[in-house]
């Protein structure tokens, strides 16, 4: 029998999960034994330090529910979802408008509204303002019939989600006209804190960190034959442009409020113009999916296989 020691026993769990049938799940798990293992042997890992970890894991899963995903938040504010999300940009064959992060609070249940309408059910005045953009492909040739889905925080910095279950609003579904151009009315979006109130705002706390996301609003983009895109515009003049607490941001997604453009198919507003380019889809996009996932789905989901392949979850052993 083999001496098990701190030297020898990441070899010996490699070697019993050496018969994984499924290459890719022992190819991750493998590599994730290798640093986790080598994670607590870097930082001298103590009884303590490590059921205090269990705790704080186990108290982030009991906080999921289908209105708030809170494995996400972690993974937004440790930077591995930016991270995931660059590699996968990697893989597309060409380059369009760069994404952002798809958030925690994607909601499928979106309505689908015609070109103009107010996504906002309550409307403070002075906050409106026009929204509207072209969807091409990376050549400017406009994408007709472009799906556009966009959701952003009320003028409390809370998504609807956070308030109500049942209630949608600050969302909507717009499609293109001839010419790729989607056009409504909404609020200027605020910058706000993530939820302070879990393990994760405790986690950021601890930290000395502010918690803050700047003035943004989400973009979920789609055409037959191109790459799904998934990104945000950003107010440019938000003071934690630089310093999102989810490294979300970026200097080519900002933007300006135009009090009088001329160009606005909206009169009468102040405007955000924001177009946006669609790669051309790869065969790397049908399988690899998007970073981010609708809370309730994820808990409606059954398990999946090292390959992304659904399968139903195995019965606890008696």
């Amino acid at each position: 029998m083999r001496e098990l020691t701190p030297e020898t026993i990441t070899d010996a769990v490699l070697d019993q999960m050496a018969t994984t049938p499924d290459a890719r799940m022992r190819e991750v798990m493998a590599a994730a034994v290798k640093h986790l293992h080598a994670f607590a042997r870097e930082v001298n890992l103590t009884p303590g330090e490590w059921i205090k970890g269990i705790e704080f894991m186990t108290t982030v899963g009991k906080m999921c529910t289908p209105e708030r995903q809170e494995f996400i938040l972690l993974s937004d504010t440790l930077g591995l979802s930016a991270l995931v999300n660059g590699l996968h940009d990697s893989t597309a064959i060409e380059e369009g408008t760069h994404t952002s992060l798809l958030g925690p609070f994607y909601r499928e249940t979106t309505p689908k509204l015609p070109a103009g309408s107010q996504i906002a059910r309550t409307v403070k005045p002075g906050s409106e303002c026009a929204l509207y953009g072209r969807v091409t492909d990376v050549n400017g040739k406009p994408l007709a019939n472009a799906t556009v889905s966009i959701w952003q925080t009320g003028a409390d910095g809370l998504y609807d989600i956070q308030e109500s279950a049942t209630v949608v609003d600050y969302r909507g579904v717009f499609t293109t006209d001839a010419e790729g151009v989607y056009a409504l009315r909404t609020v200027k979006p605020v910058g706000y804190s993530i939820p302070m109130d879990g393990p994760v705002g405790g986690m950021v706390k601890a930290q000395g960190r502010h918690g803050m996301r700047p003035a943004h609003i989400h973009f979920l983009v789609g055409a037959p034959g191109y790459r799904e895109l998934v990104t945000a515009l950003y107010l440019r003049d938000d003071p934690h442009l630089a310093d999102d607490v989810v490294f979300g941001s970026a200097d080519d997604l900002a933007v300006d409020i135009d009090a009088h453009d001329p160009n606005s198919p909206i009169k009468g507003l102040p405007s955000i113009r924001f177009d946006l380019r669609l790669a051309r889809e790869g065969a790397a996009d049908r399988a690899s999916g998007r970073v981010g996932s609708d809370p309730a789905a994820i808990l409606k989901a059954p398990a999946r296989s090292g390959n992304g392949q659904s399968q139903q979850a195995a019965p606890a052993a008696g």
